[in-house]
Formats: structure tokens, C-alpha cells, sequence
């Protein structure tokens, strides 16, 4: 048999027309067998659930809430008393008396109007600034782990497609050493496949230890022991094309974050300027104070005790300036903060649709015509119908195709992921549907 009477064959087996969301056949036909097998989405609910981090944000908004509570109460009223001894004399008569004095006095601060509605403004703010971190940190860990759980099953699909190569040249290799080949050409043709083996198992390995450091992140965002293994059962990943840039941006000024947080913390600065000021007036401290005095005679006072400082020498000018300064920066802050969330949605759109556009040039069984190449090519070389180099090279393109693919939908989730963080809103860009496995 010639090569030519194959390579048609050969050609049509691994190239395809175009159509949208191919699979490879890892993700279509083989089953994950683990004792801990699990989907995206599950793993996505018991990382939000059990987190530690999350504890965190939460214990933030119980304590902003707190502070709210705190900055609406009135100061607590003051107790003073006095006791003594008084002595007493009367010039006229001669006669001196000696009894008990005491006074008592009760005061109530008041602050200037305003103040405490400044207070409790900014208690509230402290509020919304912890809502807006616990929700930003819940769907930056769900991006996360969707991300890291897709790359730890692409990385065990490598690991598999790499040793399955591998294990066709180990193979291929002991036979033709058991051949004891003579002559040049058939001990460079062993040569190639010793070293396409190499290669093979080198990649493997690379997959494994991706794999590896994907599962150990993974389990650290679960708040579980690190070493816990666990498989991801197969499912495809299916995109829908984004909203125009436009539609992003509006979204992206509505509901992103960062805006977000730069909105109430400008609006949170102008409320401490307002209290700088305010903060100018004294405080007024007011209570009833009674006494009684004994001596030749009792006597009494009722009375009511006014207090209030003079601003002669604290106008709180340097607070006002100080706060009237953080406020420019807050603003500043707002419009850099506008200008990056437009730049990073306008690139994550860009790389989403480049993906996109990308994994819909390929057919849904390109790499099973691949693999099928890549069989066939192994029984017809050992049957001398094949040359080495076209072997060889259906052996590296099946194997790249996997990876390419493979890497493309989890570069194009990574882009959803983002363009969902960045406008804070739930876009179905990206979704996992779960495969029926065969029992």
C-alpha cells in the first residue's frame, strides 16, 4: 500500500467545516471515574456557602450595621453630686451652726441640629459600602471557581488525551526495538518516536501538575482539606454572543462595583464635609441640679444648669479643609474608576467575542475525526503504509487539538466571567450543561 492511497482519508478524518460549540471527545464520551465526582455549578454553591473568606465580609456588614445603630443614639446623660460639711455663723447674735451640704445635678448633652441625621447618613453609607463587598466578593469567588473547576477537568482531559498519545509511541517503541532494526533509516524513525514519547510524557506531566494546583486552589476556596480529591463530571460549555459595547457600558455605569462603591463613597464624603462644618457649633448640655445646705438654717436651690462651650479657638477649620480635600480625591477617584471599568469591559468583550468566534470555526466531532486520524495512522504505520513524519504529526495535531479547544472555551469563560464582574450583572454568557454518561 502507498501513502497516497490514505492520505485523502487521513485529511478528511481531521479537518472539518465550521460550525459553533464543538466538544472534545473527552467531554462527550469518556466518564470521570472518581470517588468524589461533582459538577461546575455544585461546586460553585459549596464554595459560596462554605468559604471561609465570606465570613469575613459578612462579619463587616454585622459591624457597619452596628456602627448605624450606634450613630443615631444620643449621648448619655451626666450624674455629678457633692457632699459636705458647712459652718456657719451669725455676727449679730454670736451664734454659730455646723450641718450637712450636698448638691446633686443631672445634665443632658445636646448635640447641634443635624448632627446626629450627619451621623446616622454616614453609619448608612458604611452599610451599603459592606453590602456592595459581600456581593462583589460572591460573584468574584463563583467566577473563580467555575474558572478553576473547567481548568482542573480541561487539565485532566490533557493529562489523558497526552498519556494516551504516549502510550501509542511506548508501544510503537518496544516493537521496533524488539525488531532490532537495521539499517539508517528504521533506527531514525525508532529515534523520532523516542523522543516524540519524551515529549508526550513531558506533557502529561505538565497537565497533571496543573490539574494539581487547580484542585488545591479549588480546595482552599471550599474550606476544605487541601489533598481532597475530586473529578469534574462531564458537561459541555455553551456561549451566547454579548449585549453591543454600548449595552455593557450602560450596564457597567448601573451596576459595576467599583463605580458603585466610588458613588457612595463620594456621596458618603460629602456628608462628613457637612459634618465638619456642623461640627463647628457646640454641643449644649442642659439638666435640672437641686441642693440643700444645713446649718442654723436649711436651705434649698432648684434650679436649671445650662452649659456651653465658646468656639474662641477651635472653628474646626482644619477638619473642614481635610475633609473638603478627601472629597476631591473621592471625586477623582469616581472618574478614573469610570474610565477603567470602560477600558477592562471593552477588552473582556473583545476577547470574548475573538473566543467566541474561534470555537465556532470548529465542528462539534473535529477531534474525534482527530483521535480516529490518529488510531488509524498507528495501525497503518506498523503495517508500513505510513510514513513516520505523517505519524508523527497526527499523533502532536491530535493532541493540540485537544489542548487548543480545550483552552479556547475555558479563555472564553474567563472573558464571561469577567464582562459578568465587571458590569455586576448575571449575563447567560456562559452555561454547563450536564452530559448523560452512560452506565
Amino acid at each position: 500500500m502507498k501513502l497516497k492511497t490514505y492520505l485523502p482519508l487521513f485529511l478528511m478524518a481531521a479537518f472539518g467545516g465550521a460550525e459553533a460549540q464543538p466538544a472534545t471527545p473527552q467531554e462527550t464520551n469518556k466518564t470521570h471515574s472518581a470517588t468524589n465526582s461533582t459538577t461546575l455549578e455544585a461546586l460553585v454553591a459549596d464554595a459560596l456557602e462554605h468559604n471561609p473568606e465570606g465570613k469575613f465580609y459578612e462579619a463587616e456588614l454585622t459591624t457597619a450595621r452596628a456602627g448605624r445603630h450606634n450613630a443615631g443614639n444620643w449621648s448619655n446623660p451626666d450624674l455629678s453630686s457633692s457632699v459636705g460639711i458647712k459652718n456657719s455663723r451669725d455676727r449679730s447674735s454670736g451664734i454659730s451652726g455646723e450641718g450637712l451640704a450636698w448638691s446633686v445635678s443631672l445634665a443632658q448633652p445636646f448635640e447641634w441640629p443635624g448632627r446626629i441625621g450627619l451621623r446616622k447618613a454616614i453609619a448608612n453609607r458604611d452599610v451599603e459600602l459592606a453590602e456592595l463587598g459581600l456581593a462583589r466578593f460572591r460573584i468574584a469567588l463563583a467566577g473563580r471557581v467555575r474558572s478553576l473547576a473547567y481548568g482542573l477537568f480541561a487539565a485532566q482531559q490533557k493529562a489523558e488525551a497526552a498519556h494516551e498519545v504516549a502510550a501509542r509511541f511506548q508501544a510503537l517503541r518496544e516493537v521496533l526495538l524488539q525488531r532490532d532494526p537495521a539499517g539508517l533509516t528504521p533506527l531514525l524513525e525508532t529515534r523520532i518516536i523516542e523522543a516524540t514519547e519524551l515529549s508526550m510524557q513531558h506533557k502529561a506531566t505538565e497537565a497533571a501538575i496543573a490539574a494539581k494546583s487547580a484542585l488545591l486552589e479549588l480546595n482552599q476556596l471550599r474550606g476544605v482539606a487541601p489533598d481532597l480529591h475530586l473529578s469534574i463530571k462531564p458537561s459541555t460549555l455553551t456561549f451566547v454572543p454579548p449585549e453591543t459595547l454600548e449595552e455593557l457600558w450602560a450596564r457597567g455605569r448601573t451596576n459595576n462595583f467599583e463605580l458603585r462603591v466610588r458613588t457612595v463613597e463620594l456621596a458618603q464624603q460629602g456628608f462628613r464635609v457637612d459634618l465638619a462644618k456642623n461640627e463647628r457649633f457646640p454641643a449644649v448640655t442642659v439638666g435640672p441640679t437641686f441642693s440643700e445646705e444645713r446649718a442654723l438654717d436649711r436651705e434649698r436651690v432648684v434650679g436649671v444648669a445650662v452649659t456651653v462651650p465658646l468656639p474662641l479657638w477651635n472653628r474646626n477649620k482644619g477638619n473642614i479643609e481635610a475633609a473638603t480635600a478627601r472629597k476631591m480625591q473621592a471625586e477623582v477617584s469616581l472618574a478614573v474608576a469610570h474610565r477603567e471599568m470602560e477600558r477592562k469591559v471593552a477588552e473582556a468583550a473583545m476577547t470574548y467575542q475573538a473566543k467566541l468566534a474561534e470555537i465556532q470555526k470548529w465542528r462539534p466531532d473535529s477531534v474525534v475525526h482527530f483521535q480516529e486520524a490518529a488510531d488509524l495512522a498507528d495501525r497503518h504505520y506498523r503495517l508500513g503504509a505510513v510514513p513516520v513524519s505523517t505519524y508523527v504529526e497526527l499523533q502532536k495535531q491530535y493532541l493540540e487539538a485537544v489542548e487548543a479547544l480545550l483552552d479556547t472555551k475555558k479563555e472564553a469563560l474567563e472573558a464571561a466571567q469577567s464582562i459578568e464582574l465587571l458590569t455586576g450583572f448575571k449575563l447567560p454568557l456562559a452555561q454547563t450543561v450536564q452530559e448523560k454518561t452512560n452506565p
